[in-house]
């Protein structure tokens, strides 16, 4: 047996995307975003939303992302 995958336009849209030189660029840098996404998520819980609404989700990631920053900034001054 066998299967054919018929794509849609948008498939195909984004398979020739994947394809140019811009998108193979911002792919090699994709792996730093990632490793900070999974530090926000595994680190300081920023897989969960503590609260409901819009605009509690969005304090959740002010505090976040600033202790994430402070975080760094304190290692960084430690280095000097």
């Amino acid at each position: 047996t066998y299967s054919v995958t018929i794509k849609s336009d948008d498939h195909l849209f984004q398979k020739r995307f994947q394809e140019t030189p811009h998108f193979q660029e911002m792919a090699k840098h994709r792996y730093k975003i990632e490793a900070k996404n999974a530090e926000l998520k595994q680190r300081h819980g920023f897989d969960v939303a503590r609260a409901s609404g819009l605009f509690n989700m969005e304090l959740q990631a002010a505090t976040t992302i600033f202790a994430v920053n402070m975080k760094r900034i304190m290692t960084l001054i430690n280095q000097k």
